[in-house]
């Protein structure tokens, strides 16, 4: 069997997505239970127990979702569709715990600095980052406030270098990959995640760029989570992992004896609501109780495999070079049977 190292996935032939890899262990590894990994980083000048950010999408995060990923370690960014803005803009305490916003690019230079005043991460929401108003607003508020910018989304790390100096900090990497985003459908846009995560990673370390890395979409387990990491992302960003929790915005929903709730992408038509291009779905998913389970769950699927793969810290799994290329039976192979 062939080891891949994260240059020769780079350099393969076909755009690679999250199932089409696996890590390999190869060491002999130093550590008795994954009770002794850790787990925490620092993003962006904050302590996280977890590098897990949620997705500011409008049926993700609300302020209870916010607050609650606080509480957990983890960092929340709030969404700008609702009067989630308002509401902290006119009462800090509702936000007490919040740490990120987001912003629309013509969201008022005033709303921004109240924000800034409040040290919020400031996250552009934008579907495509490769625009020249992008890069202006994040220098606009970089020079007026100096406040830290997440931007997004690239799929290619060709203008990476631009991104950093207009004063972005972190990126969000993936276009079309989201579960309810059809813009790959509709525009014939995106590559697989790994393929993306791994051209924007060698285009930091070849021109020696500060920015972060947020892997954004087509992640739906642990285990992906895991590979982002492996393969050079410093946060992961989770929209449906999440969704259906108790926390996020919205009803819950009691149909055919099974309780759901409502999961949209952000330029879905319930977002948007108006006739206009379409690039998002909406659908429900089942309710699956506090947000604490699930990052309780990715905790656990993290730590585990920092222990098969000889890793004391996040930062020994990222300079983990060992994967494999799975064949469809492969990936077959390793699902639950009932």
């Amino acid at each position: 069997m062939k080891l891949f190292s994260k240059e020769d996935l780079n350099k393969y032939h076909q755009s690679l997505t999250y199932d089409d890899i696996s890590l390999v262990p190869t060491e002999i590894s130093r550590i008795k239970s994954r009770k002794e990994t850790d787990t925490s980083c620092e993003f962006l000048n904050e302590q996280l127990s977890l590098p897990i950010i949620s997705s500011p999408m409008e049926s993700v995060t609300g302020l209870e979702m916010a607050n609650e990923l606080a509480n957990l370690g983890c960092l929340g960014i709030l969404n700008r569709f609702d009067s989630s803005l308002r509401k902290i803009l006119e009462d800090s305490s509702n936000g007490k715990e919040i740490k990120g916003v987001s912003i629309a690019l013509n969201t008022p230079i005033d709303v921004v600095e109240k924000l800034a005043v409040q040290n919020y991460i400031i996250c552009i929401d934008t579907a495509n980052a490769n625009n020249q108003e992008v890069l202006q607003k994040a220098e606009e508020i970089k020079k007026k406030f100096n406040v830290r910018i997440i931007v997004g989304n690239i799929a290619h790390g060709s203008t990476l270098m631009e991104l950093e100096d207009a004063g972005v900090d972190a990126v969000r990497v993936g276009i079309g990959s989201g579960s309810v985003c059809t813009t790959s459908i509709q525009t014939g846009i995106g590559i697989g995640q790994v393929s993306s995560l791994l051209d924007v990673y060698f285009a930091r370390e070849e021109s020696n760029l500060k920015i972060k890395i947020i892997a954004d979409g087509g992640i739906k387990s642990p285990g992906d989570i895991v590979k982002a990491i492996a393969l050079g992302a410093d946060a992961a960003m989770l929209g449906r992992m999440l969704a259906g929790t108790k926390e996020t915005p919205g009803e819950v929903i009691k149909y055919d004896d099974q309780l759901w709730k409502k999961y949209r992408g952000s330029a879905s038509f319930g977002v948007k609501m108006k006739n206009e291009f379409i690039e998002g779905e909406e659908t429900m998913v089942p309710y699956k109780g506090a947000v604490k389970n699930v990052v309780d769950g990715i905790s656990d699927g993290l730590k585990s495999s920092m222990s098969y793969m000889n890793c004391f810290n996040l930062n020994e799994l990222r300079e983990k070079d060992t994967f494999t290329i799975l064949s469809d039976s492969s990936f077959i192979e390793r699902l639950p049977k009932k």
